[in-house]
């Protein structure tokens, strides 16, 4: 499936419209063609993930739809806006959390909001308010070396949401966690990302965090990466992905994603 996609009524906040992007090759000469005509549309207060096998574009999808790296042809648009360049509309959230060692846990979630400009007062405000969302309130003057790995996840979390940003694109963010961790952490973003209505395109190669935290989930190919298809989870409670966890259809939806991406054929 290769036209634009969007089984949501709502009105569009991120669209992908025939995108592809090339790399040069200086080993081999020539290009070589990361994803291919990608067309896809997130509607305001929509959580899609995409899969896919690694190294089929994921990323590369990604970092067009913030403006980090060119698209080779076709157009990304934010609230209807051409991406060329980053832009505040925009925020990432990686598998680091890229805080800053010598900042205090407060001053981290700040950053942003000093950068654009903020006042000092209204930023220490949505900087706490956002902490307290994120149950870090009793370590907002904390260094980021004292907390652990789950707890400076969700500082970056706030931190991302601080901004106030139409669209969270988020590569993997729980990847590095364990199990435990990496379910309390779905569960606040699940919660978050319904509180604050927020538009994301989320990243995993976790089938079951795809189910419990989506409203779509996007299929790519191998590379050249593009989309073959896309499925609606209608399964509700997608504020709390821990009830969805246990809904029984989740164990088909995981079925039928692993049949999408020849998971039984790749470990033969």
């Amino acid at each position: 499936m290769n036209g634009p996609s969007n089984t949501s009524s709502g009105r569009p906040r991120l669209e992908f419209r025939g995108v592809t992007k090339r790399f040069a090759n200086p080993r081999q000469g020539g290009f070589v063609v990361a994803v291919e005509n990608v067309s896809l549309s997130i509607a305001d207060g929509e959580v899609v993930s995409l899969i896919g096998p690694s190294g089929c574009g994921k990323s590369t999808l990604l970092n067009m739809g913030s403006g980090l790296d060119p698209v080779t042809s076709g157009e990304v648009h934010v609230d209807g806006e051409l991406v060329s360049k980053p832009n505040r509309h925009v925020a990432f959230m990686l598998q680091k959390d890229l805080l800053l060692p010598w900042r205090t846990i407060v001053e981290n979630v700040e950053l942003g909001q000093e950068i654009q400009g903020v006042t000092s007062a209204e930023r220490r405000r949505r900087a706490l308010d956002l902490l307290a969302k994120c149950r870090l309130t009793d370590f907002v003057d904390h260094y980021p070396h004292q907390l652990s790995g789950g707890m400076r996840q969700r500082a970056a979390l706030a931190r991302t949401l601080a901004v106030d940003p139409s669209v969270l694109l988020m590569d993997e963010p729980f990847s590095a966690l364990d199990a435990q961790t990496k379910m309390v952490l779905q569960q606040d973003l699940g919660r978050t990302l319904a509180d604050t209505a927020k538009t994301a395109l989320f990243i995993t190669h976790d089938l079951v965090e795809a189910v419990a935290l989506s409203d779509r989930i996007l299929v790519m190919s191998q590379r050249p990466g593009t989309i073959i298809t896309e499925i609606a989870v209608d399964i509700p409670d997608r504020d709390n992905p821990m009830k969805r966890r246990q809904h029984p259809k989740v164990g088909g939806f995981v079925v039928q994603l692993m049949n999408l991406l020849q998971i039984e054929q790749a470990a033969a």
